[in-house]
């Protein structure tokens, strides 16, 4: 019986340090980690792609921002659902190519997911989703002044505009995904963390204004299809505490305890590794049987463990 995995993909690997994010840019990095992706489905592997959009839904943003004396504007509840389809679009086509290239044939398919949030979640009063560009300190003030953003310094590589993150309490097509890849169709789902949501007392389903957490939401996911890996494809090969530092120091066995108490030394910052870190632990918790975070460049050898941090009990 073949093992499942869940793949959840930064937004950020989609745009690399110092790209502007154009499509081309976008649809060769697509090709990049889809690459990785089909020589893990060739060894057998039943796989899951869920995937980030935090530059992808802050450009969406701003588009709508600045459009808006000619065209109707989008919410940020639309934002994400027009990124689940624009990055899942990419995501699929280079799947598809790459299995073609390894001579497999499977079909590949991109699911609209929506994700419950509860409306008095504390998030909604206090922004922490880095999403859009990196700005420079002032033109991000600027944009503060001007426009009213909660802007932060986001992991040491400049300041973006941060939006409410609230917590993921249930993933509304979890049962359409579990019958997909029963069906062994490759599945690209929960793009950007899902589509925010809140479910009425009357049973009724309305959008909200926020950017869930995409490890965060991921995790629930992998619990949810009791997968027997959830991998989180980062920029880094693998986690590391002391980061930058003369005494830094790569992870690649860890417990969740050891990742709780170096987590709470402040060793993930909560811009970058923080939520991935606090995912897996999460996961793993809740009955997950084994997490890695890795690079997708080393997705092949992380599997064999020569690299990445694999995370257990």
């Amino acid at each position: 019986m073949a093992y499942t995995a869940l793949i959840a993909i930064g937004g950020n690997s989609l745009i690399r340090a110092g790209e502007r994010g154009t499509i081309e840019e976008q649809l060769a990095n697509a090709h990049a980690t889809a690459k990785s992706i089909a020589q893990m489905i060739k060894m057998g592997w039943r796989v899951l792609i869920t995937h980030g959009n935090g530059p992808q839904a802050g450009a969406a943003l701003i588009r709508s921002e600045r459009a808006a004396g000619e065209v109707y504007t989008h919410t940020l509840d639309m934002c994400v659902a027009t990124t689940q389809s624009e990055i899942g679009y990419m995501l699929q086509i280079a799947m598809e190519h790459e299995l073609r290239l390894l001579g497999i044939n499977k079909l590949v398919t991109v699911v609209p997911t929506m994700v419950a949030v509860d409306p008095s979640d504390p998030a909604f009063q206090k922004p922490t989703k880095p999403i859009g560009p990196f700005y420079s300190k002032e033109v991000a003030q600027e944009k503060k002044e001007k426009l009213g953003w909660d802007i932060v310094e986001d992991a040491a590589r400049g300041y973006r505009r941060v939006v409410p993150s609230p917590e993921p309490m249930e993933v509304l097509q979890l049962e359409v995904i579990k019958k997909i890849i029963d069906l062994d169709i490759i599945t690209i789902a929960l793009g950007g963390g899902g589509i925010p949501v809140v479910k009425r007392d009357d049973g009724s389903i309305v959008g909200c204004e926020a950017v869930i957490d995409k490890d965060r939401s991921s995790a629930l996911l992998a619990n949810g299809l009791n997968v027997d890996l959830f991998i989180i494809s980062t920029d880094a090969d693998q986690v590391y505490v002391n980061y930058k530092k003369p005494d830094m120091k790569g992870l690649r066995y860890a417990t969740t305890e050891e990742l709780q108490k170096y987590y709470d030394e402040g060793h993930f910052p909560a811009g970058s590794m923080g939520p991935k870190v606090e995912s897996v632990i999460r996961f793993i918790k809740n009955g997950g049987k084994k997490a890695i975070i890795t690079s997708f460049e080393c997705l092949m050898d992380a599997l064999e463990e020569k690299a990445g941090t694999h995370i257990s009990n």
